[in-house]
């Protein structure tokens, strides 16, 4: 059955506008958590922007669902991980000039490093994903280097599908949602899991929680947006349930 993994950065992000102690993430976790999300997403980031190391610590002690902890694959970051032993670690590629992740880690790039980052991960009981752009040599770096699951960067299509009018079935939207379909066989063909995340929303979700094998969505920015007019806990409800609906249509 496919899952939701929640992630809580903007919650973050506001509090840390008026660097104060509220909103609290890791009561966003809670409320996420009852409102049926199936794990937690945060991303350390270097500069430490929104979430902060304590957050990381609190979550990982009171939060009952899987906690995925995006991360670079920096000595700093692995040591923290190693430490904490979050269920899953998601390597991503980060540059303090961006406002969110702007494409996939080049896994080909940096095969012989994140080998390395990988065992030290899996030697601590960590799985380790990797967050890439729907490419297949960057697939089959991910199987060479030890990657258990891969998350495919689905900001492509949603790029497509709002400007497109959010019409799913135009051409440009179909191949982008193409090759995000052909990356998941690919995936799940090295023996790998298949995720996908970035820029998913409530009216672009349905095409990618269709296809065939994808096991998790990692959403963050639209949920936290919702949960500004409705609450957290409705606004998972809701994505939950376009997922899930999808899905099904889809098995």
């Amino acid at each position: 059955m496919i899952e939701l993994g929640v992630n809580i950065d903007h919650v973050a992000t506001l509090r840390q506008a008026r660097r104060t102690y509220e909103p609290d993430p890791v009561w966003a976790a809670v409320e996420a958590q009852l409102g049926g999300a199936d794990g937690i997403t945060v991303h350390l980031r270097e500069d430490r922007r929104h979430i902060q190391d304590a957050d990381v610590e609190r979550l990982k002690q009171i939060t009952q669902i899987k906690l995925n902890l995006e991360m670079a694959a920096t000595d700093e970051m692995v040591g923290i991980a190693c430490r904490l032993k979050p269920e899953m670690a998601m390597l991503v590629p980060e540059g303090r000039h961006e406002i969110t992740t702007e494409g996939g880690l080049d896994v080909v790039a940096q095969e012989s490093r994140l080998r390395d980052v990988v065992a030290r991960l899996a030697d601590a009981g960590i799985v380790t994903s990797v967050f890439i752009d729907a490419e297949l040599p960057q697939i089959e770096a991910a199987a060479r280097i030890g990657a258990r699951v891969c998350e495919i960067h689905t900001g492509p299509y949603a790029h497509a599908f709002y400007a497109q009018g959010r019409d799913a079935e135009v051409p440009a939207v179909l191949a982008e949602l193409e090759k995000v379909r052909r990356a998941g066989v690919a995936i799940r063909q090295a023996g790998m899991r298949f995720n996908a995340g970035h820029a998913l929303n409530y009216s672009n979700v349905q095409p990618i929680a269709r296809l065939a094998g994808v096991r998790e969505l990692h959403i963050g920015h639209a949920i936290v947006s919702r949960a500004v007019f409705v609450g957290l806990r409705e606004a998972v409800q809701e994505m939950k349930q376009l997922m899930r609906e999808a899905a099904e249509q889809g098995e």
